[in-house]
């Protein structure tokens, strides 16, 4: 597919944008890219050539580790300057994108509720519990997080998270915001060609994004996905049939789901388990685990874990954890496979990680290749892992 300067695709309930306020997102998205391109590169200079030679000096050897980075780097008025800068671009983003929602929600819910021919279905729980490690924190720092609900049908979150993914990759993820679920597409059906699914999962699915590439990739799969969020799932559903795609959304937790033991071939993620609990993590796992038919395969996509990375590497991509409303970022990019995969009952020697390309050719000249704080997928490549059962 040709992409033509990033421009998001108008599907149905995408909320449409006056001038002034597709300046304001443009404005924020440059600001974004002009800190990840020119401002955050100095941040390694000033650590190789002042932090890091004046805590030897101290210390008698170089840090060991992220957190003796951040701890030296945090006292550095550029550092401060630039975490403080995106930050900032972070909920200029966010109230960029809400305020074309705000201004348009009686219409972008009614366009959720248009009869006319349904392609998949939407199964909502009003009874689920939201789980703690999602209602006590406004993840990714959207006001709200991805389940508030401020009126009935609400689609508000899922409205606004569609604009700002767009923002916030600063347009390098495609015009359908779908780079990883493709790229992941693309590696499964190059690595795994035996591999014929007959029904796919999608874990914490938010709006689709990466979800839609299931339905071509494997046109005669059946394609699930689920989230906790309902205003998530409305929107994705509407924006699903809006663009020809059939899937079947639902209201669930991943930790415990309604489908029978083995009922799916494939069960896929993207950028979903840092937003989990270590225990709910676990749960989600396992469950993985029970939903499997024999051979079938889980994949899940994160960014690239620390364990590869030296201490400076570790410590700017850890920027998240403690400045972006993202508590179990750092959490996941420690543990070890090789153990989740045994405690959720998978067979260890059939793990696998891997480093996957963007599917967008187009992407790779835009990207800075620099894994970095603020900098979604900067690397221009995905981080994948997963295990056959």
């Amino acid at each position: 597919m040709e992409i033509q300067d990033y421009k998001q695709y108008p599907h149905t309930i995408l909320p449409e944008t006056t001038h002034d306020e597709f300046a304001r997102q443009e404005f924020v998205k440059s600001l974004k890219l002009h800190l990840a391109t020119n401002v955050s590169p100095k941040n390694q200079v000033i650590y190789n050539q002042v932090v890091k030679p004046k805590f030897e000096k101290n210390h008698g050897r170089f840090p060991k580790d992220r957190h003796e980075v951040r701890q030296e780097m945090n006292q550095q008025p550029y550092y401060r300057l630039w975490s403080s800068m995106l930050r900032s671009s972070q909920e200029m983003m966010w109230s960029s994108c809400q305020i074309p929602v705000a201004r348009q929600l009686k219409k972008l819910i009614a366009a959720s509720k248009q009869d006319g021919v349904k392609l998949g279905s939407l199964k909502l729980n009003p009874d689920l519990e939201i789980p703690k490690y999602h209602s006590a924190v406004d993840i990714h720092c959207q006001p709200g997080a991805y389940h508030t609900e401020v009126c009935e049908d609400d689609v508000a979150a899922g409205a606004i998270y569609d604009s700002a993914v767009y923002v916030y990759a600063m347009g390098r993820m495609g015009p359908f915001n779908n780079d990883m679920g493709a790229s992941q597409c693309e590696y499964i059906k190059a690595e795994y060609p035996d591999l014929q699914p007959k029904r796919i999962l999608d874990l914490g699915c938010a709006v689709g994004h990466s979800t839609l590439p299931y339905v071509d990739a494997f046109p005669d799969a059946e394609i699930y996905a689920i989230d906790v969020a309902a205003p998530m799932l409305r929107y994705a559903h509407t924006r699903a049939e809006s663009l020809g795609k059939k899937v079947h959304f639902s209201q669930q937790n991943a930790e415990k789901l309604d489908f029978e033991d083995g009922y799916f071939d494939l069960i896929v993620s993207h950028i979903f388990l840092h937003e989990t609990s270590a225990k709910a993590l676990r749960n989600s796992l396992s469950e993985c685990y029970r939903l499997l038919s024999d051979g079938g395969l889980m994949v899940h996509s994160e960014t690239p874990p620390y364990k590869d990375m030296d201490e400076y590497e570790a410590f700017i991509l850890d920027w998240d954890t403690y400045n972006n409303n993202e508590p179990f970022w750092g959490y996941i990019h420690d543990l070890d496979i090789d153990d989740m995969v045994s405690e959720a009952g998978f067979n260890p020697s059939k793990n696998f990680e891997a480093l996957v390309p963007s599917a967008y050719e187009a992407a790779e000249a835009k990207r800075t290749y620099l894994f970095q704080g603020g900098d979604f997928g900067g690397g221009g490549i995905w981080y994948l892992w997963g295990c056959r059962k």
